[in-house]
């Protein structure tokens, strides 16, 4: 079993930055690809970015390319997510997951442990 939690969220003129943190506790985080999803109100639950186990690759949504990155500590065993440029359709709950295994996944089903959610709201 794996827990996250997610902090970091705000509020934040369009133009400007957040990083969000999720921390992890439980099982040994280096065995788990990580992954950002966001769920804004009336609308699906979609994929942001992730990061597999080893931390040496990563994949973003055509959405935030360019503008938000992901990284992980291992000694924290803490993923971050460096959101910059921030647009108001970026204005969501963002979810923090965990895959057990290295590879990358990019939909929901493929995420074994989810986060609480943390509110991202961009202001025009």
């Amino acid at each position: 079993q794996v827990q996250l939690v997610e902090s970091g969220g705000g509020l934040v003129q369009a133009g400007g930055s957040l990083r969000l943190s999720c921390a992890a506790s439980g099982r040994i985080f280096r065995n788990y690809a990580m992954g950002w999803f966001r769920q804004a109100p009336g609308k699906e639950r979609e994929f942001v970015v992730a990061i597999n186990r080893d931390g040496r690759s990563t994949y973003d949504a055509d959405s935030v390319k360019g503008r938000f990155t992901i990284s992980r500590d291992s000694a924290k065993n803490t993923v971050y997510l460096q959101m910059n440029s921030l647009k108001p359709e970026d204005t969501a709950v963002y979810y923090c997951a965990a895959r057990v295994g290295a590879a990358i996944g990019t939909t929901d089903a493929e995420y074994d442990y989810w986060g609480q959610g943390t509110q991202v709201t961009v202001s025009s």
